[in-house]
């Protein structure tokens, strides 16, 4: 270890000399602190001969660069390759498995629901079961990361998944087959008459083909254009970039959606709609809270500084920067922020967020489903639940005065 970490200071420091020596035109003080190089290299090998237990090597490394990473901002960070596989399924809203969407719930694996023509949905898990063994494996309550990924594999491999079920006495065994699962990031339904709801739980790269499918159905189910539609953006993270300008650009005629500034080339840029809306000009209500984040913002704040929509909730989290993921040589990654980015107006929502037009609270003793008549989308599929912003947003949407497209 002691020749590796020599070496890494070797590295290091010719790195740094070498980009001086590149930079000889610049001014003194732009020359990189190769100092600094040695002393990372001194204290990883302090670190290794005297430590209070052993540290294998590549651990050691991968530790100061998370914690490199890490500490630029709460933003950016290192990932090994099995963190970098997961940005890479959330992002492409594709991965091998059995179709279960599950959650961490008391250091339980419990099932939130089965994903529609999938293994396990075929199998009849259902909503609230709880996954206690995978593959002849006990499901440890502090490692539930690891009994995700052994649901996952190449399609066409066999998984064996025990669960518990309230109105089973025993434990249930099911034999699942892997096979492609689409990650649904839309929901939709029709609310009544005339009015349209599509929540988007997260930004990948399938969102807005989902969306266009979804305004289409809401069309074909209402049999005529839609007079209103709430878009849902409440506790939507954010997701991929492109994804939110097209989504955004789906709704606008023409406007800035977004810009950006940064120190690379192409982390400065500039997003504009193009024509075509795909309400038609139908009025449009987003729904928005303390957890709309990134591009959930991206979106309400295009559509808002366009007075294409009007914005109802509570204020958003108030993230205002763009992170870039660059894959490394094995197999890992580093996600840092790479851009600042501004509304149309040209303002930073960064740790302000957006003000909603109309600020709604939360009554979370009402009656779920009270005052709505609501219409199913496909006969068969589970109407939504309706909260007490949902009911009032639509009521918004149906008396107030809604911020739509002029049309000619």
């Amino acid at each position: 270890m002691r020749r590796q970490i020599r070496h890494l200071f070797l590295i290091l420091a010719g790195i740094f000399i070498g980009s001086g020596v590149l930079a000889q035109k610049d001014p003194p003080s732009e020359t990189l602190p190769w100092v600094e190089a040695r002393l990372l290299a001194e204290v990883l090998e302090r670190v290794r001969l005297e430590y209070v237990e052993p540290i294998d090597d590549t651990q050691l490394i991968e530790s100061a660069v998370r914690g490199m990473v890490k500490n630029l901002d709460p933003h950016s960070q290192f990932m090994d390759s099995e963190e970098y596989a997961e940005v890479q399924i959330l992002t492409s809203g594709n991965y091998s498995g059995v179709g279960l969407e599950v959650n961490f719930e008391e250091k339980q694996l419990r099932v939130v629901a089965a994903i529609q023509d999938t293994s396990a949905e075929r199998a009849g898990i259902k909503s609230g079961d709880i996954i206690i063994g995978i593959d002849s494996l006990e499901v440890d309550p502090d490692k539930l990361d690891e009994a995700v990924r052994r649901l996952r594999g190449k399609p066409g491999t066999t998984v064996f998944v025990k669960i518990l079920r309230d109105d089973e006495p025993d434990p249930i065994d099911f034999t699942l087959v892997r096979s492609s699962v689409q990650l649904s990031s839309v929901s939709f339904e029709l609310l009544e008459s005339g009015y349209g709801y599509i929540r988007i739980s997260l930004f990948s790269d399938t969102t807005w083909k989902s969306t266009r499918k979804a305004v289409q159905q809401l069309r074909r189910v209402n049999k005529g254009p839609l007079k209103g539609m709430v878009l849902d953006l409440r506790d939507n993270p954010g997701g991929v970039l492109d994804s939110a300008v097209d989504i955004a650009d789906g709704f606008l005629d023409a406007g800035i959606i977004v810009t950006a500034s940064g120190r690379a080339l192409d982390a400065n840029f500039m997003h504009e709609a193009s024509a075509g809306d795909i309400l038609e000009g139908a009025k449009l209500l987003v729904l928005v809270n303390g957890g709309s984040a990134s591009s959930s913002e991206i979106v309400a704040g295009a559509l808002k500084d366009n007075n294409r929509a009007t914005i109802v909730g509570s204020k958003t989290f108030g993230k205002g920067s763009v992170q870039t993921v660059m894959p490394l040589s094995g197999g890992q990654a580093i996600k840092i922020t790479t851009s600042r980015y501004y509304t149309p107006s040209g303002v930073s929502i960064h740790g302000d967020g957006i003000t909603p037009d109309i600020e709604l609270t939360v009554d979370e003793t009402q009656d779920l489903l009270a005052g709505i008549s609501s219409v199913e989308t496909d006969p068969g599929r589970a109407l939504i639940q309706m909260d007490s912003q949902l009911r009032k947003a639509l009521q918004i949407l149906k008396k107030e005065k809604i911020a739509q497209t002029k049309l000619d």
